[in-house]
């Protein structure tokens, strides 16, 4: 899609014609910039806002820049966006210093990789640096608040399409669009009207008019189930379970389908199920036909409906345990916001440390710290990822680590986590988590670094289905991750890895458990298990490695499939007796008793 920035004058021409008498400088605008993306344009003012291309009360722009394409998909566009809005919000918009022009700098150096012209973005610097402009700086702001803040009309904010899209299981679904402060969607228009989004809602009944449409949902529920209701739109009893029909399939979500069939359109479906009163009801499991019964009994659905779902998918025995403190877990991801001392990092790296882009990540280091992200324009991403590349054929192996460090507390910024977590091939990153572990000997502190900021990949949301489901990014992590376990040297080094472990169980954890999946490749959660078993096998020094080892082992391994290789390989290794023999140095109440005892004891 092509990404298009609009360049508004709020002044209308003022600016051009007075600013050499007040300020003392000739400025040709006050520049107000918004991003255009497939037909949407997206800017800052009472939060993030959206409206059509053009369509706001700015008028038409006094200049439009193509600044490339991108092909990322709706969905993490959307994403990344909501983490934008946490920053850019109504209450923080500052004139000169937290505006619209920082918000498509952000925007676009996620969407293309590089930021908005260098003479915007230094305007309000520039006249801050006049003794007008400071003196004035207070009127200004207050007088254009009204003109960068003003609300979008109801009528130019793109709107939802009604229009259904099909769902992972064959399902039609209304398009799900995150909402925007002004009460827009920012799905991607297209002819003037919203684009559907490739983000579906599951939960919804489905309308069907033909065998075909009820064969083809049918098939999508092969290995769960699935309920016909067969109605008439001149049958009254039938009204009465509709609003029920409608919640049962917003409770049964991705576990079950459940369709809709009006007869007096659909004279074909009724002959092929031999239909001859409405409202009749057939469920089917596994594809095959379980019950079939008539009549507007609302009890009688519910009962059957709930037991058809339950018998497809049976509760894991996981769920009998008493797991109070793994249960309970907070499953935040563990991040490393420690600030190091910047100068005597950067004055370790010699004259690399010199590079313009090490100074103005700096500098956004330091404004984030002190200020906060509102108040910290990103820097040129682009640059500092040229910088990381470069750098481990600069600098030797023991200075790497300050490299590291410098993008580990960049990455607490979720704008520069978003942004290298859509990166073409990750081209940052897997260079150097290659660098790493394939050095013979990985030095102390470049090994711990790079697992904390492997760690700080987790403040985006953006990351974690990358690092769990993209081989090219979790062999790398994964490696990392299995040695640094087994570091018998440095128990920081195995608290760290052990963190990253819980950060990858805990998002695989929730997947299995919400959206009934795994996402991270079988195999690979093989190879963590076992690591983290040897790890708990070696551990005798840190209780807090111990709780980390053992929270991540028991995220992986509940709700494992039963029949799978996770449950397999903790039978090969003993688990439960590996967990329990920490009993005599660290004690059996908690983590101890409750994984070894229960969920590898009991539970497996």
């Amino acid at each position: 899609m092509e990404v298009q920035l609009y360049v508004y004058d709020l002044s209308k021409g003022l600016a051009r014609s007075m600013s050499l008498p007040l300020l003392g400088i000739n400025i040709d605008a006050v520049y107000h910039t918004a991003v255009v993306l497939g037909g949407v344009e997206y800017f800052y003012g009472a939060g993030v806002q959206t409206c059509y291309p053009g369509a706001t009360h700015h008028g038409r722009p006094m200049e439009v820049i193509p600044l490339g394409t991108t092909d990322l998909p709706l969905d993490v566009v959307r994403e990344y966006l909501e983490s934008l809005k946490q920053i850019y919000t109504a209450e923080s918009y500052d004139l000169f210093l937290h505006n619209c022009n920082n918000f498509s700098n952000d925007f676009v150096m996620f969407l293309v990789g590089k930021g908005i012209p260098d003479h915007i973005t230094s305007l309000p610097q520039t006249v801050l640096n006049t003794p007008f402009g400071q003196m004035l700086k207070p009127q200004l702001d207050a007088a254009m608040r009204g003109i960068t803040q003003a609300p979008v009309p109801p009528s130019v904010v793109p709107q939802q399409s009604t229009r259904p899209t099909s769902m992972r299981n064959g399902a039609a679904a209304i398009p799900h669009l995150s909402i925007t402060s002004n009460g827009a969607s920012p799905g991607l228009i297209a002819n003037g009207h919203a684009a559907v989004s490739s983000v579906p809602i599951e939960g919804t009944v489905h309308n069907v008019t033909s065998v075909r449409e009820v064969e083809s949902l049918l098939a999508s529920a092969v290995k769960s189930c699935a309920v016909i209701f067969f109605t008439s739109s001149t049958c009254p009893p039938c009204k009465i379970v509709y609003p029920a029909y409608d919640e049962l399939a917003a409770e049964a979500g991705n576990k079950a389908v459940l369709i809709k069939v009006d007869l007096s359109k659909a004279y074909d479906v009724s002959a092929k199920y031999g239909v001859r009163a409405t409202p009749t009801f057939m469920t089917f499991l596994k594809g095959e036909k379980e019950n079939e019964w008539s009549g507007a009994n609302e009890s009688q659905l519910r009962g059957n409906v709930n037991m058809l779902i339950q018998m497809a998918h049976p509760p894991h025995p996981h769920t009998n345990l008493k797991l109070p403190s793994l249960q309970r877990a907070n499953l935040n991801p563990v991040t490393y916001a420690k600030m190091p001392p910047l100068d005597k990092l950067i004055a370790k790296m010699g004259d690399a440390g010199k590079a313009t882009t090490v100074k103005d990540v700096q500098n956004f280091v330091v404004q984030r710290e002190t200020s906060g992200a509102r108040e910290a324009p990103l820097p040129d991403l682009a640059a500092f990822s040229s910088f990381i590349r470069t750098s481990t054929s600069v600098l030797p192996p023991e200075l790497i680590f300050t490299v590291v460090d410098l993008l580990r507390i960049t990455l607490v910024d979720p704008r520069v986590s978003g942004y290298f977590a859509e990166e073409h091939n990750h081209n940052t990153l897997v260079p150097l988590l290659g660098y790493v572990n394939n050095l013979p000997t990985c030095p102390y502190n470049l090994r711990i670094v790079t697992l904390q900021m492997t760690c700080n990949l987790f403040t985006t949301p953006l990351y974690p289905p990358q690092i769990l489901s993209s081989p090219i990014l979790s062999a790398p992590t994964i490696l990392l991750l299995s040695t640094s376990l087994l570091d018998s040297k440095h128990p920081n080094v195995r608290v760290a890895a052990a963190s990253l472990a819980f950060n990858i169980a805990a998002h695989n954890h929730k997947q299995r458990l919400q959206n009934d999946c795994e996402t991270l490749p079988e195999s690979q959660q093989v190879e963590i298990v076992a690591s983290l078993l040897e790890a708990i096998s070696a551990e005798t020094e840190s209780e807090e490695g111990l709780k980390g080892l053992l929270l991540a082992l028991g995220l992986m391994v509940y709700c494992a499939p039963v029949e799978g290789e996770v449950v397999d390989v903790c039978k090969a290794m003993d688990a439960g007796g590996t967990v329990s023999g920490k009993e005599a140095r660290f004690g059996k109440d908690g983590l101890v008793g409750e994984i070894g005892g229960e969920l590898l004891g009991k539970g497996l």
